[in-house]
């Protein structure tokens, strides 16, 4: 297959970049933009065969969905792929007032003109899990059910309380929701089940358990492609593995792989338990601490902090909490990302530093839109679901001002172990 294979639109920075990790790992040259690209800018990555959107519609409510979706739709359906995801977090954490995935589908439904949205949100490379309708997923070392997830249970905003994700879409929309099952996916009968559940509804949600099933997932939704479709990276991992069983990507392809770098800086707006530990195992081993206050309106007073810490040690971790018991006030998402954002954007600048991890997924949506950045490519596989990023800029061609070049990597509060910022750092996949 020769031109556009594929396009996506991320509904957060971090899993737009998680997207962007699954296609071009694996061999499909592909161009996040961090906003809908014009004719100039697409022209200058004439290779890729996929290009996303990163978004930040996780974190807002049904009104602006109505108000920006359709248009981001047209776009990414004039760029003439066969297939159109819009990315959601494997965890599936929304809701009725925030990040409607409901909303979401009926939008882009409306755009592709599609009879029935496939749904697919099992991730197993990321250890989350559908088996009849029901989501399932990894935390504090155990496989959970959403709903009793100890971070995902508990979110500020979207608090998971329903795992049977057919249930919980039910209150986002009135769209009739089928279900192809695993016992269909592994038992060979999927195609005729997927018939009848696209024949009486308006969406079908896969399951998904390990490797056979999402491949399977994979080839159900490229052979019946519809235009549009919902899911998580497992989605796009799993029509990576169809698309090389037919032949239409390399099957040897080697990925880049990330390289060290001297410095590193964090800013994190998450809330998660794992970012915490991630925060004290950094803090622990020769990072300095700078807590930001949430209702700070002057970087200042943290900058000049950041500059002369990042002298003494391997790196500086600008948070605003330590894990879910730790937070103080009212984060106000948005704004709390737009202000480290901006505080990022002055220490990258005046340090010299060029990589750098931002940790939240509502954060990094917010806080990359400070950076001037255009558009994202592939630099490097780390943990799965939190890949390098290398940023593309039109900055002033200064070696102390412009952000063209820098590496990013944009980690969701659950994704990666104890030690993430030093393999960051070091360019070490796990």
């Amino acid at each position: 297959m020769i031109g556009p294979l594929f396009c996506f639109y991320g509904d957060d920075f971090t899993g737009s970049t998680d997207a962007l990790e699954a296609l071009a790992s694996q061999g499909v040259e592909t161009v996040l933009f961090l906003g809908p690209p014009d004719a100039r800018l697409l022209a200058k990555f004439p290779d890729c065969r996929a290009i996303g959107i990163a978004g930040e519609s996780r974190s807002r409510g049904p009104e602006w969905m109505d108000a920006h979706l359709p248009q981001v739709f047209e776009n990414l359906r004039g760029y003439g792929a066969p297939l159109c995801q819009y990315k959601v977090c494997s965890t599936f954490d929304s809701s009725p007032q925030y990040g409607n995935v409901g909303r979401a589908m009926e939008l882009g439904r409306g755009v592709f003109g599609n009879r029935w949205v496939p749904l697919a949100v099992a991730a197993p490379h990321l250890k989350r899990y559908v088996l009849f309708g029901n989501l399932f997923a990894a935390g504090s070392g155990a496989i959970h059910r959403i709903d009793r997830h100890p971070a995902m249970s508990r979110h500020p905003v979207t608090p998971m309380d329903e795992a049977d994700l057919r249930l919980h879409l039910a209150r986002q929309t009135a769209m009739r929701i089928g279900l192809v099952d695993i016992c269909a996916l592994e038992a060979g009968v999927a195609d005729g089940v997927l018939a009848q559940a696209a024949g009486t509804n308006d969406a079908v949600l896969f399951d998904g358990l390990g490797p056979e099933s999402i491949r399977e997932v994979g080839r159900l939704v490229w052979e019946n492609a519809v235009g549009f479709c919902v899911g998580s990276s497992g989605l796009t991992h799993a029509l990576m593995m169809h698309w090389r069983d037919a032949g239409l990507v390399a099957s040897d392809f080697e990925p880049v792989q990330a390289t060290p770098t001297e410095k590193l800086i964090v800013v994190s707006g998450s809330c998660s338990p794992a970012t915490g530990t991630q925060i004290e195992w950094a803090l622990a081993n020769g990072y300095a601490g700078i807590r930001v206050d949430v209702e700070a309106t002057d970087i200042h007073q943290y900058l000049e902090t950041a500059l002369s810490e990042i002298e003494n040690g391997p790196g500086v971790v600008l948070y605003s909490a330590l894990g879910p018991g730790d937070r103080r006030g009212d984060p106000k998402g948005e704004a709390l990302g737009r202000y480290l954002g901006s505080l990022l954007a002055e220490v990258l600048r005046r340090s010299g530093v060029r990589r750098a991890v931002v940790a939240g997924g509502d954060t990094s949506s917010h806080a990359v839109a400070q950076l001037g950045v255009q558009a994202l490519t592939f630099a490097g596989l780390l943990s799965p679901g939190a890949p390098l990023c290398r940023a593309h800029s039109e900055d002033p061609p200064s070696s102390q001002l412009t952000l063209d070049g820098i590496e990013l990597v944009l980690k969701g509060g659950q994704v990666g172990p104890a030690h993430f910022f030093e393999n960051v750092r070091k360019g070490i996949q796990e």
